[in-house]
């Protein structure tokens, strides 16, 4: 057996707390910038294989774990069961994988898993505790090295107990301990909490769990964000692929470096391949036999790739604010685009309505009045009271951090009134928002993160003809983010990452699989569109709930009683809603 580890005390870091609905409105398919226009590597695949027993998409590791002196793996039961052996009351355990299937959690008082000082507060509530689930760095080496898994839990209050349900808020990189912590102390699943053990878990390589992915300092990530990459010369956008492969170098340098971990190894296994397996173990330490699981944005694509490899381990399953495994990145890119510029527009129409509105009274004439404020940030960013610098690309990130809720609007309305009159300091809090800078200057590692897992879960786009064509097009349907620089070969990290990609984009594949899993999708979400839940949901042989609104995600953590009655009734009872269910 495995015995949870104690958390080691770290360094307190601080951020800016986005609020419960903000842990579920984290960055999906967003890119780099070339002067605040996203790219990612995209369009052709790597050479990886598939081995027969993968699901489609999803590739076996290769390549054994490099480094020495992390912890070492559990003693493997010597009877060497096989993939389909049962264990009494946690399901099939994988063959090699026992112990870490049968390791039993330690848990104990939170307060020193906490990696933000705006977590503390949540994580010292005894409402909550917390363990550290241990699990093979490389799935393909389980005698090898091992990482740790940082897990948070709320048990039921009630006696008639189904088991756990666990959280992932999206990114990737998003904190589930923080998400379930809030929740837990909000009292916002008061229903599921007397029935369900709520249980958050921060993914390899986030928060809690250790290594964590490393790649900038706060000086470095200031300083990045201050120079906008650009691609007005030949000499800007070799300048700005050579910052973006100094990133992927420095990762690879950084990460696991505490920990006698390769940074490179690490990095090769820190996709949502792996991720999906870390949760199958961690159900399994649970004591559930099935999974009940709820994943915004990207941790919808997390618990698509696990009812992959897991079919017959789930019972139930919401999957809100869908990602489509079926996309290539720069296709998934363009249509995150077109929902950023819709739902601009749709704040264009709105603002035009109000007393005052910085972009004027026509909303047609919107987005030429935003270019107009923002472009020359480019040359000449706004200098801030602290000494920092508004550019244009966190004038830009800023503004689509406020499209992720139409709550944000009257927020961003006054930030860029302010920014025409020369003060940038409030687009400079909606972009610290979004990157999670603490007022203490320290970053969380929710980016470092989300380029890393990204780049494990997509082929990359390296070549320059495709790359300045892409960049083309992303100013085609997003214009209110086009800086007016000439489209250019400016990559994306991807590009110049340190190991292959594990996921590919390919139709799901759940074969085996009872359950019926519920797919909520919301006509005006932004960063995932609404087509991607309805094709989702068709993959999946699932249940689609619409939500009509202007939104990324809408079940538990809005305020929509309708889908929360709906969810609630699904995870409670199985009770999976009628065709064309809609709530708005």
């Amino acid at each position: 057996m495995i015995t949870g580890m104690h958390a080691r005390t770290r360094r307190t870091r601080t951020l800016r707390r986005l609020g419960l609905a903000g842990l579920a409105v984290l960055l999906v398919g967003c890119g780099s910038s070339v002067a605040g226009t996203p790219t990612v590597g995209a369009a052709r695949a790597t050479g990886s294989t598939t081995a027969t027993t993968a699901p489609p998409g999803i590739t076996v590791p290769s390549g054994g774990p490099g480094g020495s002196g992390a912890s070492q793996p559990p003693t493997t039961d010597s009877g060497g069961s096989s993939q389909t052996s049962q264990s009494a009351g946690i399901g099939p355990v994988p063959d090699g994988l026992e112990s870490f299937y049968t390791q039993q959690l330690s848990w104990g008082p939170c307060a020193d898993y906490a990696t933000t000082a705006a977590d503390q507060q949540y994580y010292a509530s005894d409402l909550v505790e917390c363990a550290r689930l241990t699990v093979p760095l490389a799935y393909d080496d389980p005698t090898g090295q091992t990482i740790t898994i940082g897990v948070l839990r709320q048990q039921a209050t009630g006696t008639d107990r189904i088991g756990s349900l666990l959280f992932n808020p999206g990114g990737p990189g998003a904190s589930g301990m923080s998400l379930v912590s809030q929740i837990a102390v909000a009292g916002l699943a008061a229903p599921l909490s007397q029935r369900f053990d709520l249980v958050g878990f921060d993914p390899r390589g986030i928060g809690s769990s250790e290594p964590v992915i490393t790649c900038r300092t706060d000086a470095e990530w200031d300083q990045f964000r201050a120079q906008d990459l650009r691609s007005d010369t030949a000499a800007a956008v070799t300048a700005s692929n050579d910052r973006l492969q100094k990133v992927a170098n420095d990762c690879a340098a950084r990460t696991g470096k505490d920990e006698g971990i390769d940074g490179t190894t690490f990095l090769a296994n820190v996709g949502t391949r792996d991720a999906a397996r870390d949760m199958d173990v961690l159900r399994a330490a649970l004591g559930d036999p099935k999974l009940n699981y709820v994943g915004y944005s990207y941790g919808t694509l997390l618990g698509t790739v696990y009812a992959e490899q897991f079919p017959g381990s789930v019972r139930a399953m919401i999957l809100d604010g869908a990602v489509d495994p079926t996309q290539d990145p720069a296709t998934g890119l363009l249509d995150q685009g077109k929902g950023f510029q819709d739902a601009f527009d749709d704040y264009a129409q709105w603002c035009a309505q109000q007393s005052a509105c910085p972009l004027g009274t026509d909303p047609a004439k919107a987005t030429a009045a935003y270019q107009e404020l923002t472009r020359p940030l480019l040359d000449d960013p706004a200098q801030l009271p602290d000494g920092r610098v508004l550019s244009y690309s966190d004038a830009n990130t800023a503004t689509s951090q406020a499209m992720y809720s139409d709550a944000l609007r009257p927020q961003l309305s006054q930030a860029l009134t302010a920014l025409a009159g020369g003060d940038g300091s409030q687009m400079m809090v909606l972009a610290d928002q979004y990157y999670q800078r603490g007022s203490d200057g320290h970053y969380a590692s929710l980016l470092d993160a989300f380029n890393a897992i990204r780049c494990m879960d997509g082929p990359r786009m390296t070549d320059d003809a495709e790359v300045t064509k892409l960049n083309a097009q992303y100013a085609q349907v997003a214009p209110f983010q086009d800086s007016g620089d000439p489209p250019g070969a400016v990559k994306d990290y991807c590009a110049f990452w340190p190991a292959e990609p594990t996921l590919s984009p390919h139709k799901p594949d759940v074969a085996g699989m009872d359950a019926t899993i519920l797919v909520v999708s919301t006509t005006g979400d932004p960063a995932t569109p609404y087509q991607a839940g309805v094709d989702l949901a068709q993959d999946l042989g699932g249940a689609l709930l619409t939500i009509d609104g202007t939104r990324h995600t809408g079940y538990l953590l809005s305020g929509i009683s309708c889908a929360d009655d709906i969810g609630n009734a699904y995870l409670l009872d199985l009770t999976v809603p009628a065709d064309g269910a809609t709530c708005s």
